[in-house]
Formats: C-alpha cells, sequence, structure tokens
C-alpha cells in the first residue's frame, strides 16, 4: 500500500522560511519522480508541479525558481520542500505525488504534469501575512 503524509504547513510572514515534508511509504523516493503540487484558496489545484525531482535532477515553476528548493532523503524515505522569501501570493494547499512508473533515468524521464503521477498525499496549508 502506497502512502504519503504531508507536514510542516503554517503560518509565516512574508519573506519568512518553511519546510515541507512528504513521507512516502510503498514507494522509493530514489525510485519514482516525485512533485510538489499547490492549490490556491478559491481555485483548482495547478496542473504542473511547482517543483519535481528525480534520478536526473530536479525541475521547478518559474514562480517559485530561485526561492523553494527540492530535496529528497534516500534514508528515510523523505520529500522536503524549502520554501525560502514566501510572497504574499505562495499561500495554498501544497500536496505532494509520486509517479512510481517513472525514475528520470534510463529513458523514463519526469514530468511536471499531474496525469502523469499516480500516488498523492493530502495537502497542508501554507499561509503568508504580509
Amino acid at each position: 500500500q502506497v502512502r504519503l503524509v504531508v507536514t510542516g504547513g503554517r503560518s509565516v510572514q512574508a519573506g519568512g522560511s518553511l519546510r515541507l515534508s512528504c513521507t512516502i511509504s510503498g514507494v522509493r523516493v530514489d525510485n519514482a519522480c516525485m512533485g510538489w503540487f499547490r492549490q490556491a484558496p478559491g481555485k483548482e489545484r495547478e496542473e504542473f508541479a511547482i517543483a519535481m525531482i528525480g534520478i536526473d535532477g530536479t525541475d521547478y515553476d518559474e514562480s517559485v525558481k530561485g526561492r523553494f528548493t527540492v530535496s529528497r532523503d534516500d534514508v528515510v524515505n523523505v520529500m522536503y520542500l524549502q520554501m525560502n522569501s514566501l510572497k504574499p501570493e505562495d499561500p495554498a494547499k501544497h500536496s505532494c505525488a509520486a509517479d512510481s512508473s517513472r525514475t528520470g533515468s534510463d529513458g523514463t524521464s519526469c514530468y511536471r504534469r499531474d496525469f502523469m503521477y499516480d500516488f498523492w498525499g493530502q495537502g497542508t496549508q501554507v499561509t503568508v501575512s504580509s
């Protein structure tokens, strides 16, 4: 059974930092494409991951590039999203997802599109106050 549990969401001030964690069981983080998605208040979840990590590297949405960093700890099977320089437009429910059919190596590229991911965790709310 695959399970993804997201933790770390809270309220921070603009310019502050926050780290989200996605703890996975049933899928190895070093053997899958992993992504972070967000859903802003009153909107649908975005179709493209804001951050993605696979064996061959990472990729980011332009809106978070240079501010957010995705990483993983293969020992404890956790993916992280370090969020720095948070802006008032960043608040959203953030969820993590796994594409277990790809690893980002051996010809299986990772993609940021949501329909590529087959396992999802629940969201955690990030709020930014100005």
